[in-house]
């Protein structure tokens, strides 16, 4: 098992050098002299070609693209992401209490969305046809048709407005973690308790669970066994749930203040803080390889078939 795992590990690496090279050519691409948006987020009031020239020399922004990248990349391992054009302060001081406030955020979010798509499809591959089954699969139907931000201001208009129970904005108290874990939750939920329903009548079929009913075993222990065996296929899908959360916070952040990494993309693309926008991309990148990696080795832990196949 630690060769299967050091060599998924050992793949990982030249996709996240590809990603990195791509996030560093986003730059580049800039229409306009990243050292001209460093002085105009600098407030300068009159850019002459010399203070450009000036401050390329300054950032090493007139070294050759190679040189650049590799000092990059070598700073990035470092967690040295560069200074921001805006505020000039260090990238990771901002970006890393961001990213803990989101991952907090992320981490909640997959925990109640996991529970709530097992709880929902072991409840509709048991009662399959029948109205309870119908009945979720129909509200499920019609809460992930809307869109978030029109699911977040319902409820907000609800439980804030009306009734006035929870905080709309801010992470302040406990309270201020219920509404957006609640639109991730509905958002995502819908989608994933499918993947276990339809996981858990394909198994309902198999041969060992009409043998283990005509040898009598109780109902509860047939069901551990089939969830067991229904996991095997949803946990890819789960685990990319943690990136995919991850990254789609932005619309959640935004609606309800909540300080991460969503509203500091925003502003820092509304102000072209590319420093901010590199180590953003960087990091939820590097996050979908890495948990894409994980959830290779835990269905190799589950399916041992897996292992043997990659030698």
């Amino acid at each position: 098992m630690s060769g299967y795992i050091f060599r998924r590990s050992l793949l990982a690496i030249p996709l996240l050098l590809v990603i990195s090279f791509l996030t560093f050519v986003l730059n580049a691409l800039s229409p306009m002299d990243p050292a001209e948006l460093v002085l105009h987020a600098q407030g300068v009031p009159r850019i002459t070609d010399e203070l450009i020239t000036a401050t390329r020399t300054a950032l090493g922004m007139d070294q050759p693209f190679l040189i650049r990248y590799l000092d990059w990349l070598f700073s990035c391992l470092q967690l040295d992401f560069g200074n921001s054009y805006v505020t000039g302060k260090p990238v990771w001081s901002m970006l890393g209490p961001a990213f803990l406030n989101t991952l907090e955020l992320t981490i909640l979010s997959v925990v109640a969305v996991i529970a709530a798509s097992i709880g929902l499809g072991i409840v509709c591959a048991l009662t399959e046809g029948r109205w309870l089954d119908k009945s979720i699969r129909g509200a499920a139907f019609v809460l992930t048709s809307m869109p978030s931000y029109l699911l977040a201001a319902l409820l907000v208009w609800y439980f804030s407005v009306k009734l006035d129970w929870l905080p709309t904005t801010g992470k302040e108290t406990v309270q201020s973690y219920i509404l957006p874990v609640s639109v991730i939750t509905i958002s995502y939920a819908g989608h994933y308790f499918r993947i276990v329903r339809s996981a858990m009548l394909m198994n309902l079929n198999e041969d060992y669970v009409l043998f283990g009913r005509a040898c009598g075993l109780p109902e509860s222990r047939i069901t551990i066994r089939l969830l067991r065996n229904s996991l095997q296929v949803a946990v890819s899908v789960f685990c990319m749930a943690i990136p995919i959360i991850l990254g789609s916070t932005v619309v959640i952040e935004n609606l309800f203040a909540w300080p991460g990494l969503g509203m500091l993309s925003v502003k820092s693309i509304l102000s072209r803080d590319f420093p901010i926008i590199q180590a953003y991309v960087l990091v939820l990148a590097a996050a979908f390889v890495v948990v894409n990696t994980f959830s290779d080795i835990i269905n190799a832990l589950i399916n041992p078939k897996l292992r043997e196949n990659d030698l």
